[in-house]
């Protein structure tokens, strides 16, 4: 399955901003003709994130939630707790 959402804003900041932000708008079309233009000439424009958008096409495919593992709970040890030591080193 495929679906094609053009966001208003760049490839970080669509991806970064949460829907709360509510700060972008995006558009949709489900007609797949054969140049961008005409795509976005007869598709839909949407405010706030695409995140949501994708969420409930995407639930369509899925199947039930399951609880999350527990760390720890496998084969693998836990090294520390999130987020990691990693994460607090300065990068220079």
């Amino acid at each position: 399955p495929v679906k094609f959402v053009l966001s208003a804003s760049g490839h970080i900041a669509g991806v970064v901003n949460p829907p709360a932000a509510n700060k972008y708008c995006y558009w949709v079309n489900p007609k797949k003709p054969k140049n961008p233009e005409t795509w976005l000439a007869s598709a839909r424009q949407e405010e706030g994130s695409w995140w949501t958008d994708w969420q409930k096409w995407v639930e369509k495919f899925a199947g039930k939630q399951v609880p999350a593992r527990q760390p720890g709970g496998g084969k693998l040890k836990v090294i520390e707790d999130a987020p990691g030591s990693y994460v607090k080193v300065r990068a220079v």
